[in-house]
């Protein structure tokens, strides 16, 4: 039976781990304390003075900035921050919190669990790559389309709060996010490599195909020559941008055909990751399209841009994919912000319909007869489309860019009734449940007031009282919200009658 071994943290808190390692990376060997509450992870290789001053600014400034703020609750989900610092026989460890269940498989790998993935943690790339998911993983672990969307918003989420924190990942990959596509939950850990820009330098250089272009193409130079490009905030922007096409489009946004060597397989790999990166869909440039002949049948219909193209992501993602891999690849400082993806992948949610098909969700393509990208069904009937107005002035409404599209059972939210609510971590607990929803009942649709006092139909001013409902007709218009920042709807009815 293992040992339990007792020593003290650098602040003087008693800890315990049992000593039987549980994990071993490039950088730490792991170990769990006895109740599996937390583990104690010891670095192989002895850390210098910076390396020791910027994870106890880790543990400590950057830790309590986050976490002991208003709010800071919601963030202990997002990431695992370690927690101490430790000495054991001259290696010095960290305490970190052990990953909630969720994060680990609780099924095998597909053919009796081929590749004894049960029980392993649910690092991103069993779900970012179509030939591992359909090869391998279980479908109860998979999720849907809809989950992937969430899951980006919770990884943008969490590296936009990074970045205003003045810190940078440096390692954003699908091997430090975990995910769970069944719960729609991610969690991004190893942050304590987190770079400190002009004072705490990475460690590494990132993971590949994560690695931003102009890291990989000046990745030859020594660490200290001033030409040398290391990550900070816009190489995560790269990083996050991959992360969020490979979760939607099962593939990588650079890795096509495009041979750049054809006698020096490491140089070529460099080009097209690096000087010479291409995205694989480039509007003008098609040089660098995936290769079917190539690929295997697995990694099929995702592998086919023609067929899936990054466009069916919607007219939120559509531009930040563009500004991403076109006008941000060889540009750090034209790439969108998490920021920008979190605001697009909720309004994107906002937009999906249901299917039947094995991804149960896609994206509305404002057609007059949308259909399902990933299995070609369309749907017949009338859909509402409420477009939504703010207003800055009393009595002056302006569009907001933002569309909820109802379908049956829909829900409406605080945040879609008034521009001063956003659906992010400081949303209170009483504006997270639905305040209206939706359902077709003999030919007509009919929004349900649940929650909104000020509903009213502004044409002929009845006021829906909480309880009541009203028919949906196209071109009405409907305020949601007489208090300041509420918003006004206007109603288009696309599709055809049932």
């Amino acid at each position: 039976m293992a040992k339990v071994i007792q020593c003290r943290t650098l602040d003087g808190q008693q800890v315990e781990f049992v000593d039987e390692m549980i994990a071993s990376g490039a950088m730490k060997e792991v170990y769990f304390s006895p109740d599996k509450s937390y583990v104690v992870a010891f670095y192989k290789n002895k850390q210098d003075a910076q390396a020791l001053e910027r994870l106890q600014m880790i543990i400590g400034k950057y830790r309590e900035g986050i976490f002991n703020q208003a709010g800071g609750d919601y963030w202990k989900n997002l990431f695992c921050w370690p927690t101490a610092l430790l000495e054991y026989e001259g290696k010095l460890g960290l305490i970190a919190p052990t990953y909630p269940a969720h994060f680990f498989f609780e099924f095998g790998s597909k053919n009796h669990d081929m590749l004894e993935i049960k029980g392993k943690e649910k690092e991103g790339k069993w779900f970012a790559a179509a030939s591992l998911r359909q090869r391998f993983v279980d479908q109860r672990e998979l999720g849907d389309w809809l989950s992937y969307l969430k899951i980006g918003v919770l990884i943008a989420r969490a590296v936009r709060r990074m970045h205003m924190a003045g810190l940078a990942h440096s390692d954003l990959s699908y091997k430090n996010v975990l995910v769970d596509p069944s719960g729609g939950f991610a969690c991004v850990i190893d942050v304590d490599g987190l770079v400190v820009p002009g004072r705490y330098p990475p460690d590494v250089v990132g993971t590949p195909d994560f690695i931003a272009p102009e890291v990989v193409s000046t990745s030859h130079l020594a660490k200290g020559d001033p030409q040398r490009n290391l990550p900070r905030r816009e190489t995560d922007q790269h990083a996050l941008a991959v992360l969020i096409y490979m979760y939607l489009l099962y593939r990588h946004p650079l890795r096509g055909g495009k041979v750049h060597d054809m006698h020096d397989e490491q140089r070529d790999e460099a080009l097209s990751m690096g000087e010479q990166a291409l995205f694989v869909e480039h509007p003008v440039d098609a040089s660098n399209r995936i290769l079917l002949a190539d690929a295997k049948p697995a990694e099929l219909p995702w592998a086919d841009s023609s067929k899936l193209p990054y466009t069916l992501t919607g007219p939120y993602l559509t531009p930040l994919f563009t500004q991403a891999f076109v006008d941000g690849l060889h540009q750090p400082n034209l790439r969108p912000s998490a920021n920008d993806w979190e605001t697009a992948l909720l309004k994107t949610i906002d937009l999906v319909l249901p299917c039947r098909c094995e991804q149960k969700w896609f994206v509305f393509d404002n057609s007059t007869q949308p259909a399902c990208p990933f299995c070609g069904s369309a749907y017949h009937g009338q859909l509402p489309v409420l477009n939504l107005y703010s207003s800055r002035q009393e009595g002056q409404f302006r569009p907001d860019n933002h569309r909820l599209l109802v379908w049956e059972g829909q829900s409406l939210y605080p945040w879609h009734a008034n521009y001063l609510l956003a659906p992010n971590e400081k949303l209170a607990d009483e504006h997270k449940s639905r305040v209206a929803y939706f359902i077709f009942y003999r030919n007509v649709w009919w929004i349900f007031n649940v929650g909104l006092p000020g509903l009213m139909d502004v044409v002929t001013k009845q006021i829906i009282a909480i309880g009541g409902k009203l028919e949906l007709k196209d071109g009405q218009q409907i305020l949601l919200d007489k208090a300041e920042g509420g918003r006004l709807v206007v109603v288009q009815m696309v599709g055809g009658a049932r």
